[in-house]
Formats: structure tokens, sequence, C-alpha cells
């Protein structure tokens, strides 16, 4: 009888280890798969994965379970079901009507959710109390909607994690939690880039029929429903196998591959997820490799010309106290200007504004989300284990950017064209002095295009434009960055301004579309009184894609970045490899600014800049100096490449970092100046060292 009685779950789990096999190929044939595999290395991804996914199927398998342990006609009878539908009646009760009952004290919308579920419980056990002669058709009805639910949230998982490796190369991550966080934002992304009726219909469709199967293989084992004591074996059972698949998931999920994306694709998408939802942050002391606290912060201040974390920065040269305007552009990889290469000519206003600035062209992001540009461009500080400062609670009255231009009397703002609350923007910024001005300030006719991730660059640039002339007016210099939103998938705009339809949905669009709105911006801004008088900086805030056969490939963390100012910035390239963090620092030099300043970056332009570069995911810390790359991850772990070195054939003055080669033997002086600058960094972060 027993083994009757687990037909439901061996018939879904066989349809989960089908679906993820098949996801699985998926993703080794998929053209972000840049790694190569051996039999044997293929073999093991499957074992793996396999093994994965049996622990995941019999964890998730909970809620079956407690759904065939309630199953009961005993309970339905006197005085038993009348006692439980009053109880049923009065928690609903207590849960609307006593303010602070246990549900409302969680916050959120915990409360709304259980007063959903205890309604809908009441309703059908008053309905199979009460109608005894369509109990079994209930039953069979509630067991159907509970397959298809299982069935559901396997297909939609394989989709979304198809469609979530396709942008990132990785299975689910600190990413995919904001997206559940976020859900208008992600939804409305979705809607727009991809078809997402026939997507849902099929979804739907594929559903509906395995839910139609299972459930006429496996009705019958409702008719006769175990006793008492058939079912306390069957916890006991159920509840031993529980024990053993958390066990052996501490096991399986611990094992390295030799690439990243043979550990991303064994893996099961939903311990990831759980991961990555418990640890939005990471103690650096706890995770990752240390030296002595006084030395690492010896090592790492020992590249300033006063070794000290509060120091004065001095000019020989009066101050200039020129208006700044920083430009983050959203995903704009160095690699589609044609100053880095490129031949498809999407960005020619910016490549004609780099001939005449100052370009940066060896500088690297700090990360990979917008979140840590904006953290590199404002903090100024190396990328920290887990969230961006942004995103943390702890983020205010910081020392920042905006901090030295308020001290000179700046008036200093945000600009962003969508909701700043997304990626908690409004609370950094305006936490920290900023005054922010986003998609609530536009009045209807201002905007000619939206989407979800808010109004086109157009329609932004000439809200800019509006800002900046009131702030001239104000007899203040201004200091404002404005973050772009356009190049960002679902990659939508208005038609008829570039050759590429704005309804095509491509990234090349995108960014050639953001490149026509900063033209528009400029050729706006030439027009007022202050552009003479206004130093433009122009960055992206991260690539395009970060994913790459190793922790940290390079090549996807180099962003263009240039200063331009007519009459004041002379054009000229500089070519030594630097940090998004620099770049800041040196504009501040550029205007002769005397200031305290407790920046991690240097002005490039000193004579004691030291060369190197930070790049880092949520987990894993670079640090790029003299040709190698060191990476420092949890727990403990030091892994060092050499580095070497490839001229583009059609830009030979330039060089990217490619060939990563791990060494067997670290260089220790290098590994401790990672370890100084990480750990440093942590430590004043934890201490509020770094607060104004």
């Amino acid at each position: 009888m027993y083994p009757q009685k687990i037909k439901p779950f061996l018939y879904l789990g066989f349809f989960y280890l089908i679906v993820s096999l098949i996801v699985r190929i998926v993703f080794f044939f998929h053209p972000i798969t840049t790694a190569h595999f051996g039999f044997f290395e293929v073999l093991k991804v499957l074992v793996i994965g396999i093994a994965n996914d049996v622990f995941v199927f019999i964890l998730a398998s909970t809620f079956l379970a407690l759904y065939f342990l309630f199953l009961s006609d005993s309970k339905y009878k006197k005085p038993y079901g009348h006692t439980i539908l009053g109880a049923l009646v009065l928690l609903f009760f207590y849960i609307l009507l006593i303010p602070n009952n246990i549900f409302k004290q969680y916050g959120g919308s915990i409360a709304e959710v259980a007063l959903a579920f205890i309604g809908l419980k009441i309703i059908c056990f008053a309905l199979m109390l009460f109608l005894p002669s369509k109990r079994i058709k209930i039953r069979n009805t509630l067991y159907f909607i509970t397959l298809f639910l299982y069935v559901l949230l396997i297909v939609f998982n394989a989709v979304s994690e198809y469609f979530f490796y396709n942008e990132f190369g990785l299975r689910y991550n600190f990413i995919a939690v904001d997206y559940l966080i976020y859900t208008n934002e992600v939804i409305g992304n979705i809607m727009e880039s991809y078809p997402v009726v026939p997507l849902f219909l099929i979804i739907f469709a594929i559903t509906t029929a395995i839910t139609w199967v299972i459930y006429k293989k496996t009705k019958d084992e409702l008719k006769s429903l175990p006793n008492f004591k058939q079912k306390l074996v069957l916890l006991g059972s159920f509840i031993l196998l529980v024990g053993i698949s958390l066990v052996c998931l501490g096991v399986t999920t611990q094992i390295k591959s030799s690439n990243v994306f043979a550990e991303e694709i064994e893996a099961n998408g939903f311990p990831k997820f759980y991961w990555a939802f418990t640890h939005n942050e990471l103690d650096y002391f706890q995770f990752y490799p240390q030296i002595d606290q006084k030395q690492a912060e010896s090592n790492f201040l020992s590249q300033f010309s006063a070794p000290l974390l509060t120091r004065n920065v001095t000019s020989e040269q009066p101050e200039l106290k020129k208006n700044v305007v920083l430009i983050s552009i959203e995903s704009l990889s160095a690699e589609f200007m044609q100053h880095y290469g490129n031949e498809q000519k999407i960005t020619p206003f910016l490549d004609s504004l780099a001939d005449r600035s100052i370009l940066f062209t060896n500088l690297y992001a700090t990360g990979n989300r917008t979140v840590r540009g904006l953290e590199a461009l404002t903090l100024c500080i190396p990328p920290t284990a887990g969230e961006s400062i942004i995103k943390r609670e702890n983020n205010k009255n910081k020392f920042t950017t905006g901090s030295i231009f308020k001290s000179k009397g700046y008036d200093v703002k945000f600009l962003y064209g969508g909701y700043s609350y997304f990626d908690n923007m409004q609370d950094f910024f305006a936490g920290n002095g900023y005054g922010i001005v986003d998609r609530n300030n536009f009045k209807p006719e201002e905007i000619t295009f939206a989407n979800v991730w808010g109004v086109a660059d157009e329609d932004m640039a000439k809200k800019a434009i509006q800002v900046m002339n009131a702030e001239s007016k104000s007899g203040k210099p201004f200091f404002n960055h404005w973050m772009t939103v356009s190049n960002h998938r679902p990659f939508t705009y208005p038609n008829g301004r570039i050759d590429i339809p704005g309804d095509a949905k491509s990234r090349e669009g995108g960014v050639k579309y953001t490149d026509y709105s900063l033209r528009k911006f400029f050729e706006m801004a030439k027009k007022q009184d202050w552009y003479k008088n206004t130093v433009f900086v122009i960055v992206a805030d991260h690539c395009a894609s970060s994913a790459g056969s190793t922790e940290l490939p390079m090549d996807k963390y180099r962003i263009p970045a240039m200063v331009f100012s007519e009459e004041f910035i002379q054009p000229q390239k500089f070519d030594k490899l630097m940090s998004q963090i620099d770049l800041m620092p040196t504009v501040l030099g550029l205007l002769n600014f005397n200031y305290q300043s407790k920046f991690l970056g240097q002005d490039v332009f000193k004579k004691e800049f030291q060369s190197k570069a930070y790049i880092a995911t949520y987990q894993d810390l670079g640090f790029v100096k003299d040709g190698y790359l060191t990476v420092i991850s949890p727990v403990k772990k030091i892994k060092q490449y050499t580095l070497s070195q490839k001229q583009d054939k059609l830009t030979p003055e330039f060089s990217i970092y490619y060939d990563e080669k791990l060494l067997k033997e670290t260089n220790k002086k290098i590994v401790d100046d990672a370890i100084s600058a990480y750990q440093s960094t942590s430590y004043w972060l934890k201490n509020n060292q770094l607060n104004r």
C-alpha cells in the first residue's frame, strides 16, 4: 500500500528531473557559455546536477507531504468538523479585526496573505463539511489545483532560469532577489522585452497537459486514505529523507569545478536563490582572508602622499568653481565605442566627443550593476562583499563627491529618468545631501516616450537643461549627477530618432539611442550661458555583460570614461590602468580643489598614483595590479592569475587583458595588497570611519 501513496511524488519528481536535465543541456550549448567541457567533466556536471535536483525536490515536496498528511474523512465527523470550522472562522476574524495580531507584527503583506489563505480554507472546508456527497469531487479538484501549482512552478522556474542565464550567464543570485522585490519594474521589463502572452500561453498549456497526465495516473490514491498509524510511518520516512537531503545538499553545493560555467550548470536554482535571499551582505571578517589590521591599513594607505585615512588634498593653483555634470551611462561597455575597436558606428557622438576630451582608455568598473557604478562614482571606494552600500541600511551621511561640492557652495543633485526608489537610490542620495530629480518631477506633457525603467533619455536631457538653467540663475555653481536609463533591456525608445527602429528591442539600438540623446543634450547645453564654465564627465556605470569562463573576466569590466570642457580640457589619452573609483578624485584635481579627503581612489595625474583596478561580483573581490589578477572569495579562498596583454588590431595603442592563467604559486606581495584594500575598506565601513 505504501508505495502506491508515493506515486504523486514519483511522477512529479520524474517530471522535475527531466525538465532540469533539459535546462542543463540548453546551458551547455548556450552562446553565453564560453567554456569547453570534456566528456568526464560533462558527466560530473550531470551527476552532481541530478543529485542536487533530487535533494531539492525532496525538500520542495514538503508542502505536498503536508497536504496529504491532512487529508482525512474523520475530521468532518461530529463534533470535529464544526469545531475545526469554528476555529478557522475565529482565526479569520482575529487576523481581520485585531490591530496588533501576530501576522501584522511581521509587516509587509503577511497579514493579507494569511487572511486570503484562511478565507479560502474556510470556504473549502465548509463545502466538504456540509456537502458530503460532493466531497470526493471537491477533493479531486483541490488535488488537481495542487498538482497544477507544482507543475507550474517547475515549468516557470525552468523558463525563468533560462532568461536569467541568458542575461547574466548565471543561475539565480542577488539580482534575482532584487527582481522579486522590485516586481513593478521587473514585470514591466519582462512585458516589454519578451513576447509574454504567447510565452505564458505555452507555459500554461504545457502545465495543464502535464498536470492532467499526473492527475489521471494518481487520482485513485485519494479513494482510500491512510489511517493515523500509516500516516505516522509515511511522515517519519519523509522527515528522514528531508534530513538526508539537507546534509547532502550541504556537500554537493560545495563541490567546485574547473570553471564558473560548470559550477552554474551543475547547480540548482532554488538553493542559490535562497542563499542570495539570506546573504545580501557578507561579513568580510568572517568569510575572507585577513592580515593584521594595522598592517592592512598601513599597506593600503601607503599609496597616498599622506598615509592617513583623513588627509588634506591641496593644490598650488587657485580653485576653479566650474559647474560639473557627471553623466553615468547605463551598461555602456567600452567595446561599443569605435575608439575601443567597434566597427558598427553606434556611438558617433561619444566617439567625436572623445577626440576633444581626456579619454581614459584603460579604466575598469568596480562591479556589474548600476548601484556598484553609482557607489564607485559617489563614494570612491573599492567594492565590498555583498550588496552595494547604496542598498544597505547604513548608507547615509557618507563622505561623497556630493559632500565635497556642497562644502564648496555648489547646488548638488541626482537626476534619474525612472523612479529613484528603485535600487534604494532615493534613500541613498537624499540621505547624503543630494536633491533628487526623477520621474516624479515630470509633467505628462514633458514625456514623449517612457518604458518601465523611466522616461526616454532625450526627455531626461531636456529636464536636465531646465534644472541646470534654474540652478545657474541662482548664482551658485552646480554639481549634477545624471544616470541614464534607455540602454537597458527592453531597449525601447521613440521611433524616428536613429536608423534602428525603437521597437526592434536591440542592444545596439539602445546604445545608439543613448548616444543620440547625449548629442541632443550637448546641443541644448551649448546654447546656455553656463556651458563654457562647465566640466562634463561621461562614464559607464558597468558593462553590458559580465559573463565569462573565470570569476572576474577582465574584458567584461572595461568601460569608457572621458572628461570634456571647451577651452579648459586639453584633449589627451590616459592609457594607464585605473579604477572607476579614481575618476572623481581626478576631476576634483583638475579643478584644483583643496579639501579633506576620505576617498580611497586616487587622482591619476598625481605623481604618487599607483596603477591598479578593483573588479568584483557580490562574492568575488578582484584586485588588478602589475599584471596580476588576485581574487579573494569566501571561505578565505585566494586565487591569482597572471594577465597577458593583447594589442587590438584596430586600435593598437590600446591593450586589454585576456588569457587569464591561474598561478600555482601566488605573488604574496600582490595578495597582501589585495587583502589590505578590501579588509581596510570593510573595516572602515563597519566602524563608520568613511562617514562625513
